[in-house]
């Protein structure tokens, strides 16, 4: 028999595959808009298919979860409770931090900043998510999206292709951190069929 495996914990693995397809696709967003247009009869569908992908890996989990028992121990319960009351904390900070960024930035007339701002205040809230899920990956998640981020303050923000003008940065930071977000999503799917495979030992 394998280790009792929880409705919840394999729904929360589901969780986070929503969460990096989501955020991933809008960082894609921010990458499209940087290509001002070049590329997109390719590009959109590309990015449209990752993002789909990633939400049918999400339901899978979700739809196979069903069968899972959905107790869980009063310890399970209590670490529940903290790591939501930490995720709503994080994510709060995360969004404030942002916001205020945001209005440095427009009020400095320096907006060209913000993008590699926001990626930095990103990559570095993955640090606690890491430890209060105890997912690993997200430390690696958090590095190369600030690095990512550092890189982008020393990228030209214009660009040519051929006749063609691109807000490079743009480009460089959102599809980067896109994929990094993307193949953490898939990362954390992969967790989510080996919690599967446990329960069914």
């Amino acid at each position: 028999m394998g280790r009792a495996i929880s409705k919840n914990e394999v729904r929360g693995t589901a969780s986070g595959v929503f969460f990096m397809a989501f955020f991933g696709t809008a960082w894609a967003g921010i990458g499209m808009g940087g290509l001002q247009g070049w590329g997109s009869n390719w590009v959109l569908p590309i990015v449209l298919l990752i993002a789909i992908a990633l939400l049918v890996s999400c339901f899978m989990l979700v739809a196979v979860s069903r069968g899972l028992s959905k107790s869980v121990s009063e310890e399970g319960a209590r670490q529940g409770k903290r790591i939501g009351i930490g995720f709503g904390i994080t994510f709060g900070a995360e969004g404030f931090l942002i916001a205020m960024a945001s209005i440095i930035c427009n009020a400095t007339d320096h907006f060209e900043y913000f993008f590699p701002v926001m990626a930095l205040i990103v990559g570095v809230h993955f640090f606690p998510l890491a430890r209060l899920f105890r997912v690993n990956v997200h430390y690696v998640t958090g590095t190369l999206i600030c690095l990512l981020g550092i890189v982008t303050f020393f990228i030209p923000e214009i660009m040519h292709i051929g006749q063609h003008e691109i807000i490079a940065s743009w480009a460089f930071l959102g599809f980067g951190t896109a994929l990094i977000l993307w193949g953490t999503g898939f990362t954390i799917f992969l967790m989510g069929q080996r919690l599967l495979r446990m329960a069914k030992v």
